[in-house]
């Protein structure tokens, strides 16, 4: 393959994984931190970064970990505890850095934060680049889009929920209603973008 076609291919999974693949929209995975901090924008692009950062890094750590080490000592039965140590690892990291550099949003997002640890979406991501079998390239693609498309949907979803309130909501509908049927919407608008490029193999 060459490395026009690898580059080609890196970017068709990275936009799949943005947009038709979306993993918060698709697979639904990393739904609690998205319904709880997604109330102000800006608390919300903090997070979406902060896990696009995580996400794109610990993906291609942990392939490169899987490739090299975990499948050479025949090792794979370690891998899922092998990824979350590198992911806790990565989030100590962002959640130092918020500390000394940005201290309000480190407590805006309070415990939100170290629950990126947990963050079922960041797990997800370094299994399904071992399930779908990419490359490095495509690896980092898919960790990248998959960042990326958490933060435009949490982004999204915060940006509807301020316009909302200023808005009558029916009692019932109020809180986590509102927003799971907002989430629901998105997870439809998202999906007409099915069928422009697929990331899967």
């Amino acid at each position: 393959m060459t490395i026009a076609l690898e580059i080609w291919h890196a970017l068709v999974v990275c936009f799949a994984a943005v947009f038709t693949g979306n993993i918060l929209l698709t697979t639904f995975l990393g739904m609690c931190p998205f319904l709880a901090v997604s109330r102000e924008v800006k608390t919300a692009t903090g997070l979406g970064l902060a896990v696009v950062f995580v996400m794109t890094c610990t993906t291609v750590l942990n392939w490169l970990l899987y490739r090299f080490v975990l499948v050479p000592l025949e090792l794979q039965f370690m891998r899922f505890i092998v990824f979350i140590i590198v992911i806790a690892a990565f989030v100590q990291l962002v959640e130092m850095l918020l500390d000394r550099y940005s201290p309000l949003l480190y407590q805006k997002l309070g415990i939100f934060l170290p629950l990126i640890t947990v963050n079922c979406a960041i797990l997800g991501a370094s299994l399904f680049m071992i399930i779908r079998r990419y490359t490095f390239a495509e690896t980092i693609g898919y960790g990248f889009g998959s960042g990326v498309g958490w933060l435009l949907a949490i982004l999204a979803m915060a940006g509807i929920r301020r316009k909302l309130a200023a808005d009558r909501i029916p009692a019932g509908l109020q809180g986590p209603g509102i927003a799971l049927i907002i989430a629901g919407l998105m997870a439809l608008a998202f999906m007409g973008f099915t069928g422009v490029l697929q990331g899967g193999r």
